[in-house]
């Protein structure tokens, strides 16, 4: 008994340590918010900061199906990201990792766990995004590529899509 609780102390200690977290109250039921993760035509709306857009985007939203997408900036740099759904839990919870391409293939380097929880607050959506990364070099690399200012900016982006308004950039 003893054990387990430190292997999960020092997970759970492991795990903060290389996290990076974004947090808003999103004025909108959690299954909206939701929704904007796994449809691609609402995810190319709204998942990169403008200038930068997602250009293609396939997600197979259940546990073991892949999402690929490419992210295109302005002057046409393309960054492709893809992985797999650890967990789904329609409404609620999306796990991800970039650990697998598809159909668990081990990709060649991975980057992150993604964590998202879409929790009930009167109609409204407290929205979390965990992301965990494998070690101190990749979460200061995502912290450098500005995580907090480009997650940020793409939350707003989400928001203003889920409110009918024009996103623009």
């Amino acid at each position: 008994m003893g054990a387990t609780l430190q292997l999960h102390l020092t997970q759970d200690k492991i795990m903060s340590t290389y996290e990076l977290t974004i947090t808003r109250l999103i004025d909108a039921p959690p299954e909206k918010v939701y929704q904007a993760w796994i449809d691609p035509d609402m995810i190319k709306e709204w998942f990169c900061p403008r200038p930068w857009r997602v250009t293609q985007a396939t997600i197979d939203a259940r546990a073991g199906g892949s999402s690929s997408m490419i992210m295109s900036g302005p002057n046409g740099e393309q960054f492709p990201n893809n992985g797999v759904f650890l967990e789904v839990i329609p409404g609620k919870k999306l796990v991800f990792t970039d650990a697998y391409t598809s159909a668990w293939i081990p990709s060649e380097k991975p980057f992150m766990t993604g964590v998202l929880t879409f929790d009930n607050e009167s109609c409204k959506t407290r929205y979390t995004a965990r992301v965990y990364h494998w070690n101190e070099a990749d979460l200061k690399q995502h912290e450098q590529m500005g995580f907090r200012d480009g997650w940020s900016k793409a939350t707003d982006q989400l928001e203003l899509l889920l409110a009918g308004k024009p996103i623009v950039g």
